[in-house]
């Protein structure tokens, strides 16, 4: 699809989003595809990747997949190189792959602390690491961490994820003042609670958690994750050439209040 708008059109470029074989990283994914770039998606099952083009072919998207793991670093350097040989140059990057565990503090193994650690915030500097000297000697580009409302605020048993998204946004703020000079725009998205296959079965009328959610978010509802794609579009285009080191909150409103009073709808 082209846009009427080129401040916002993406033809002829190429978006890598990792972890993009389902959830918000696929929908993100689309929506750059929608916008006019070329995508190309990495996972560490085969199978799963490849059950993920079919559901971008019936939207019209060819895709281009990679099997590999971004917390590897030399599987992540080596797949660069191909990914860049075989389809084209990295001009938009999203650092969308992650994990969470949710445990209390006090239950919480080590190892898993640092497996989420690892996945959340090592891997963007990773895969960073090995796409954004090509952006440099290309002259720009664009890179989107994807962050959490857990990087400004949190919750009981998500300690390694809150620590991971803050730590992210932090890095987001040093790539954007160690890169802006090469015109590359370094930003991240923060997504409130989305409407998601994972998510299903607690969106029901009466779970807990989901009155919880209704109640809290201004918008009295969960995001659908389409409600994303214009973030990605905008964090990938022209549009946002002076933006850098800033994390756009697509939350529905949570973050910019404390909640109703009580007895309010």
């Amino acid at each position: 699809m082209n846009n009427t708008n080129p401040l916002f059109d993406l033809k002829g470029k190429t978006a890598f989003v990792s972890g993009a074989s389902h959830g918000l990283g696929m929908a993100i994914a689309i929506g750059l595809a929608n916008a006019g770039a070329q995508i190309v998606i990495n996972g560490r099952t085969a199978a799963k990747l490849e059950e993920a083009a079919k559901v971008y072919a019936d939207q019209g998207i060819k895709v281009h997949w990679y099997e590999f793991d971004v917390t590897d670093e030399q599987a992540v350097i080596r797949n660069v190189k191909l990914i860049e040989s075989e389809v084209g140059p990295i001009d938009i990057l999203v650092n969308n792959a992650a994990i969470i565990k949710r445990t209390p503090i006090l239950e919480m193994e080590v190892e898993d602390f640092k497996e989420v650690l690892l996945v959340d915030l090592v891997s963007p500097f990773i895969v960073s690491k090995a796409i954004v000297p090509g952006m440099i000697a290309r002259g720009h580009g664009k890179v989107i961490n994807m962050c959490s409302m857990m990087s400004e605020v949190s919750r009981n048993t998500v300690s390694a994820y809150a620590a991971a998204k803050g730590g992210l946004k932090m890095l987001t703020k040093e790539m954007a003042d160690e890169w802006a000079k090469h015109n590359i725009q370094a930003n991240a998205i923060g997504p409130g609670y989305f409407a998601t296959d994972q998510t299903a079965p607690i969106r029901v009328d009466g779970h807990p958690f989901n009155d919880f959610i209704v109640k809290r978010t201004p918008a009295r509802r969960w995001g659908n994750p389409e409600e994303l794609q214009g973030a990605a579009v905008f964090l990938s285009s022209k549009a946002s050439d002076f933006v850098n080191g800033h994390v756009l909150y697509v939350d529905g409103g949570i973050l910019a209040t404390l909640g109703s009073h009580a007895g309010e709808d």
